[in-house]
């Protein structure tokens, strides 16, 4: 223990987290070249795993299905984790048959499935529509002695269910996931608050709100998130008030997430003079906007036929801090296209295709499947990698849940 090298040697585990931090900050290429310029003692399943996961992040088919095979060569695909990080690459891309082949292929090659495993396979079966469907994959995990379900599994069934319009259903899951909170752990909580509001259930919001307050000294930014959003779906729009004025009182710094679900119901309502005021008051409190809250007083904009103001909030949002990953709604490109044929106004529309050009949406086929420009021809194929922007009201639903939870654990 007393040579230096030794005692600070590089491990695989170390040299995975370095290649996953590289893919983050420098990019994916310069991972590639990382994991190709290791020596061959360092290339184990873990980096392969780590590169796949970053192609996943990163939304690259092609590469991680490519790198993914290169897995199964290698033996390196002999365990539920590479199934699970695919699985979750094609929730995201919404090919649901592909997860149900990864299934099958689990099961021809006795490859046990894990809970993240089955909460996938879950949501997925909810996702197409199908209580009956995911309830069967419920039953199989039931009769799998080595899962035991956790609070993750009820809060994707209860997502599932209040889509599918189960309410009933979707709460009884909601008990048991009350029944499954540990004392530390705050983002049962957070699912809780969120997933009674999707369900339309004030009451319970209040309840489990009240609770979680009561078990912790200190809820973050994003509890606040949590509730505020959960009462405006419920229209209750007093208490989000109410809620939003105490987090003023507590809050370290102020983030604009939280203050977009009020700005954003006030829009929605046709409230406009209020949405205004909201707005500089979100200024003075300390706020920066960031991209939702530039899109937000656009549709404000929109909505009073002011598009020269509409279209400086959207180059707005293009440039604010972490846009890197928002594209203005296609349906308020569509309002503005429309308002400018109708005025017989090119400008309006060379500037938005301007600001269209500047966040990726002309490259982006599956965003242009949803606008039509006259004299802009659609991609063929898409170079755009980024991840869905943040919505502007904030739901979580069931795949929410489990995705967040398997990149925690990776």
């Amino acid at each position: 223990m007393n040579n230096r090298a030794e005692r600070y040697r590089i491990t695989t585990s170390d040299t995975a987290i370095q290649l996953d931090l590289i893919a983050k900050v420098h990019g994916i290429s310069n991972a590639e070249q990382f994991l190709l310029h290791l020596p061959d003692g360092l290339k184990d399943r873990r980096i392969y795993g780590s590169l796949l996961n970053a192609y996943v992040r990163a939304k690259m088919r092609e590469k991680a299905e490519s790198h993914m095979d290169k897995m199964r060569k290698r033996g390196y695909a002999s365990h539920a984790l590479p199934f699970n990080v695919m699985m979750t690459l094609y929730m995201n891309l919404k090919d649901h048959e592909k997860v149900e082949s990864l299934i099958s292929e689990m099961k021809e090659k006795n490859i046990a499935l894990d809970i993240y495993t089955y909460n996938i396979w879950l949501s997925s079966r909810g996702s197409q529509g199908s209580v009956k469907k995911m309830e069967q994959v419920f039953e199989q995990m039931q009769l799998d002695t080595t899962i035991n379900p956790n609070w993750t599994t009820f809060s994707t069934m209860a997502a599932m269910y209040v889509r599918l319009g189960h309410v009933e259903k979707a709460e009884d899951s909601l008990r048991k996931v009350e029944s499954r909170i540990t004392n530390r752990d705050r983002m049962p909580y957070h699912y809780l608050v969120s997933l009674y509001g999707s369900a339309g259930n004030r009451e319970e919001v209040y309840r489990v709100w009240n609770l979680y307050k009561s078990s912790f000294v200190n809820i973050p930014n994003l509890g606040y998130h949590t509730v505020i959003s959960a009462l405006v779906r419920v229209d209750d729009i007093e208490g989000a008030e109410r809620i939003y004025d105490e987090w003023l009182s507590l809050k370290s710094f102020y983030d604009p997430r939280v203050g977009n679900l009020l700005f954003g119901s006030y829009v929605r309502k046709g409230l406009s003079q209020k949405a205004e005021t909201f707005f500089d008051q979100m200024i003075e409190a300390g706020g920066k906007p960031n991209s939702m809250t530039w899109e937000i007083l656009a549709e404000n904009h929109i909505q009073n036929m002011r598009i020269s103001e509409a279209l400086s909030c959207l180059q707005n949002a293009a440039s604010a801090i972490g846009s890197k990953s928002w594209k203005p709604k296609p349906s308020n490109v569509t309002k503005i296209l429309k308002i400018s044929e109708q005025q017989g106004d090119t400008t309006i529309k060379d500037n938005l295709i301007d600001v269209l050009r500047q966040v990726g949406c002309l490259d982006d086929v599956r965003y242009m499947r949803y606008v039509s420009i006259p004299g802009v021809e659609t991609p063929t194929s898409s170079v755009s990698t980024v991840e869905d922007r943040e919505d502007s009201n904030g739901d979580d639903d069931g795949e929410d849940i489990l995705l967040n939870q398997l990149q925690e654990s990776l």
